[in-house]
């Protein structure tokens, strides 16, 4: 599968999330359900996927973590919060820069339209 394949399961799953739960709990709420209703969509995913840097030809293993990463291809960091910003776009730049992964889906689940809290990001490599 490719990446934008991935990515359309994703958002089908989130807009089911959220339907079902609302705006207004916790990330881990949110990471607990999507993780479970990729799995039952038949995606390979890991949640809290560790994360090393490697800095001057050194693995540095210093606790960075990736909210769920699915099919080994897609990163997707999930937030609850009044509004995306700045940090949080090059939080998830950064971790796409440091798995070689394409394509990451920053997602707000703390929003009325969950469309509105969708967004994608590509690492240009």
């Amino acid at each position: 599968m490719t990446e934008n394949q991935i990515s359309k399961i994703i958002v089908d799953v989130v807009l089911r999330v959220h339907r079902e739960l609302g705006p207004g709990l916790l990330e881990s709420t949110y990471e607990e359900c999507l993780a479970y209703e990729l799995r039952q969509s038949g995606l390979y995913i890991y949640k809290q996927h560790p994360l090393p840097l490697v800095y001057k030809d050194v693995c540095l293993e210093i606790g960075y973590r990736v909210d769920i990463l699915v099919e080994n291809k897609v990163l997707i960091e999930i937030k609850s919060v009044e509004a995306l910003n700045n940090v949080h776009l090059a939080q998830i730049l950064t971790y796409l820069k440091l798995s070689d992964c394409k394509l990451g889906l920053l997602i707000n689940f703390n929003v009325a339209l969950i469309k509105n809290g969708i967004k994608r990001v590509v690492n240009n490599l």
